[in-house]
């Protein structure tokens, strides 16, 4: 990725996944980066970023979401994740 904002390196959680960006009128596909992190001291909070591959994209000017959780906001979104996966490997075993 050119021009790339977040930092990525051997710890990033995913550095290399398939990704779209949707907005009035307009929707690309590119590679992504989605990452997890916390402050190494006396962390309290967890962020999840993420960001496309902005020499993909053609609508969207280069950047990096970031979504800021709570603990209680990241076992909600992990167990949201393992009932979906669960029901993905379940359609997977069914085919």
């Amino acid at each position: 990725m050119a021009d790339r904002v977040m930092k990525v390196n051997a710890f990033t959680t995913f550095d290399l996944l398939d990704a779209s960006v949707e907005g009035h009128g307009f929707e690309e596909e590119a590679f992504a980066t989605l990452n997890v992190r916390t402050p190494r001291e006396d962390p309290d909070e967890i962020t999840l970023e993420l960001e496309l591959d902005n020499t993909q994209l053609d609508n969207v000017e280069p950047h990096a979401d970031r979504v800021t959780l709570s603990a209680d906001e990241a076992r909600t979104l992990a167990t949201e994740l393992q009932k979906a996966a669960e029901r993905l490997d379940a359609n997977e075993t069914d085919a």
